[in-house]
């Protein structure tokens, strides 16, 4: 599958997972320090209105920053570079801690554009629902995702204004995440149900 390229203004959900399917998020220290290097390279190219991050794989959506909101010239013409920085930085600091070598991703980061408003809020909600999907949780309220910062009123360098825009408010985010939790557990009932 052809690699779509980072265009300024673009929303993306971006994703990847372990190589081999290989735990890339062993213990709680590895989560903050995921998180800690988007701020450190990611948030220099883009906006973030979500994430999850799964031990085995990790959703993104993001939103890359318009040209002249890049301030390092080298990232402004190659946005991409920041996602590179940010992955080789999360696999250097894993490789050294776990007296590891290799690849800990899966190939390319994969990318897909969102185009429309209601793609971009079934995102929001398959990014949020995907520890409910996989098992790791029965709630939203998943640690390791941008759920509980999005219906919180502190400080967050999410885009949650941006993200609240799509959804009227927080009851309606709250609805619209409790609508598809619903519903996904619907699907499974029926898909365990004996005929």
């Amino acid at each position: 599958m052809k690699q779509d390229f980072f265009e300024h203004g673009v929303v993306y959900h971006a994703f990847n997972r372990g190589n081999n399917l290989e735990t890339i998020f062993k213990e709680s220290r590895n989560y903050d320090l995921f998180l800690s290097l988007i701020k450190k390279y990611l948030l220099k190219v883009a906006d973030v209105y979500a994430y999850c991050l799964m031990s085995n794989h990790f959703h993104l959506l993001v939103r890359i920053k318009e040209e002249a909101n890049i301030e390092e010239p080298h990232l402004r013409a190659k946005p991409y570079l920041g996602f590179s920085h940010f992955l080789n930085s999360y696999t250097q600091s894993i490789n050294k801690a776990y007296n590891r070598k290799g690849s800990l991703f899966q190939e390319h980061l994969k990318r897909t554009r969102v185009t429309d408003e209601d793609y971009f809020t079934q995102l929001v909600a398959y990014i949020h629902l995907n520890p409910v999907k996989h098992g790791f949780s029965d709630s939203l309220e998943y640690p390791y995702s941008s759920y509980r910062a999005m219906i919180s009123d502190k400080n967050t360098l999410l885009r949650r204004e941006d993200v609240m825009h799509y959804f009227g408010d927080i009851e309606n985010f709250k609805y619209w995440h409790d609508f598809q939790k619903i519903r996904h557990e619907k699907i499974l009932l029926l898909e365990n149900e004996d005929y």
